[in-house]
């Protein structure tokens, strides 16, 4: 250490603490402990185990092994998440000022019921890579789509922290899907309610808001935002439908925006690139922008202009 660096430690101590007395709201002192984001994401990765064994973790299983392998998992998840619950429950308790006499017992209830959800959760995952097999004729097999694919570790990361969410575990769920997101680029909120055969095509750019329905064999390409027309209200917001309703069969290009939450698009519609909507859609429309011709300097060959008229056009 520096000698001018040492005879300044003293004042830069002092400004910072000030900071943290000025700022509480950043800084966790004198309170129950936060959890921990490392090992919520170890979690996560655990549970895709569970979720894909075989693919995930452990490799090489046999029918006359899946049965210790998974208990050993599910040992191993409820002991982790156990410990993280048992952090954001507390957490929760501080902040609202509610005593709940056996902590332990309610992480453990909450635990049981969401890993329960495992079948369920397997179940509608399969028809989520069925999806993604079918709408990509890139695909080789469904092997490269559960390996690879930012889609399906997307919403299979969203559909776990839907059932937290569903069973009001704070913190847990936006944790799990902001990892998520910061892995690949696609934003879904706990909260949002998806249907089956559900695909995100390439990804990245691709929001969902928390109170966004989506029904069943919906295909949606990148850079879409199924969001609020507005958030001005913050707070007062809260619990109010502000997002779309996507309904089935629906396909959404890249680059549009479906805003407000009375927008309802109708069963079949075809939503094309770069389409910004924020009434609602009749059943089985095509909504598309008209698009400008295209010039060539010094050069402009018929076959090279286009122009898209749309069938149904905002």
């Amino acid at each position: 250490m520096s000698q001018l660096f040492h005879s300044k430690i003293d004042s830069l101590v002092t400004a910072i603490v000030a900071s943290h007395r000025e700022h509480p709201q950043t800084i966790s002192l004198d309170s129950v402990a936060l959890p921990n984001r490392d090992a919520v994401i170890d979690i996560i990765h655990l549970l895709r185990g569970l979720l894909f064994p075989g693919y995930f973790g452990k490799q090489n299983l046999s029918n006359a092994t899946i049965e210790y392998h998974i208990g050993d998992m599910l040992i191993n998840i409820h002991e982790k998440l156990h410990e993280q619950m048992c952090g954001v429950l507390r957490l929760q308790e501080s902040q609202d000022g509610d005593r709940c006499p056996d902590i332990a017992k309610k992480s453990d209830g909450i635990i049981h019921a969401f890993l329960s959800k495992i079948p369920e959760l397997r179940d509608v995952l399969a028809t989520d890579v069925q999806a993604a097999f079918d709408g990509d004729p890139s695909a080789k097999d469904t092997n490269e789509i559960i390996f690879s694919y930012p889609g399906i570790l997307a919403v299979s990361i969203y559909r776990m922290a839907h059932e937290l969410y569903l069973l009001s575990v704070p913190l847990l769920p936006r944790i799990m899907t902001e990892y998520a997101h910061s892995v690949t680029g696609i934003d879904i909120h706990a909260g949002a309610s998806i249907g089956r055969y559900f695909f995100i095509d390439h990804g990245t750019g691709v929001v969902i808001g928390e109170t966004t329905t989506i029904g069943d064999h919906v295909k949606i390409y990148q850079g879409v935002t199924l969001g609020a027309l507005s958030t001005r209200g913050g707070q007062t917001l809260r619990g109010v439908k502000r997002h779309p309703t996507l309904e089935d069969e629906v396909t959404v290009y890249s680059g549009a925006s479906i805003l407000g939450g009375e927008t309802v698009i109708g069963k079949g519609v075809l939503i094309g690139s770069n389409v910004f909507i924020t009434t609602s859609v009749p059943e089985g429309t095509r909504v598309s922008v008209k698009n400008p011709e295209l010039v060539f300097k010094g050069h402009t060959p018929r076959e090279f202009v286009q122009e898209f008229t749309a069938d149904w056009v905002i």
